[in-house]
């Protein structure tokens, strides 16, 4: 089944700017509705609808830092019929408005992009700790998070930021379920350029956090594949990430989701409206 998921995952980053349905990326896997969407989320973590707004949102990062092309045309070139929902949408998974997100690409100003956790009052408190492993060499920095999502993106419930592979430590937890990020900037590349190199990144979860605990989490970082949405949430010095590269690898299988909010809210993504 894995090959006919990829079919509708190139499906999907080839017209990601079109009117895309659920019938659409099923019929070109092959598979009834209902089955794909289960194989599909089975390989990459997440909804057929999930996957397409983040491939969406990816190429607009490019497109903001690359073309001159304002807001509401980056948001209709990549299939938002709103712009104002478009920007809700970035501004809400990358950390930054596609304007600020715009400049800082650019270097237009002498603001840098930062990653705030959440402040919001969420209770008792745990930590995690553990190793992160790496396949392949990273330039530093190299960031732990903890999120609500199986893709990276949005505000993080807790942080830590890491010189390298090695112990990692994420303390102020909230007690709660959640994905335990971690990403760095692939050392392979021939110039200072970032899109020159690859993300590596690793996934585990759902993790279970409880109050005044210490969670022991261990976590491979290896190079984007197929299988994984775009990262979307903009990382203080990595700049700007032009289209991945996409190659077939080692099948992936990020978490999938435990919760109710995240059972309703996928729910809402099968119908594909990512606009």
């Amino acid at each position: 089944m894995e090959h006919l998921t990829h079919r509708a995952i190139t499906t999907i980053r080839e017209n990601y700017h079109a009117p895309l349905v659920l019938d659409d990326l099923a019929r070109s896997a092959m598979m009834s509705k209902f089955h794909f969407i289960r194989v599909f989320q089975r390989t990459t973590g997440v909804t057929p609808g999930r996957f397409l707004s983040a491939v969406r949102l990816h190429e607009a990062k490019t497109l903001l830092v690359r073309t001159t092309s304002n807001v509401a045309e980056i948001s209709a070139r990549v299939g938002y019929s709103s712009a104002s929902t478009f920007s809700r949408r970035f501004t809400a998974s990358v950390g930054l408005s596609p304007t600020q997100y715009r400049r800082i690409g650019r270097g237009d100003t002498d603001e840098a992009g930062r990653i705030t956790p959440s402040a919001d009052e969420r209770g008792p408190v745990g930590s995690v700790s553990g190793t992160v492993r790496m396949l392949g060499s990273s330039r530093s920095p190299l960031y732990v998070g903890l999120f609500d999502s199986p893709i990276l993106q949005g505000q993080p419930a807790a942080w830590a930021t890491l010189r390298g592979a090695g112990p990692f430590q994420v303390e102020n937890a909230p007690a709660g379920t959640w994905y335990l990020h971690a990403v760095a900037l692939g050392a392979r590349g021939s110039s200072e350029n970032w899109g020159d190199s690859p993300l590596l990144v690793g996934t585990v979860g759902p993790v279970e956090i409880s109050g005044g605990c210490r969670t022991q989490v261990d976590v491979v970082l290896r190079e984007e594949d197929w299988t994984r949405p775009p990262v979307l949430l903009a990382l203080p010095g990595f700049g700007s990430r032009p289209p991945c590269r996409i190659r077939t690898a080692t099948q992936h299988h990020p978490p999938r989701s435990s919760t109710a909010s995240r059972a309703k809210r996928q729910a809402t993504d099968r119908q594909l409206v990512g606009r």
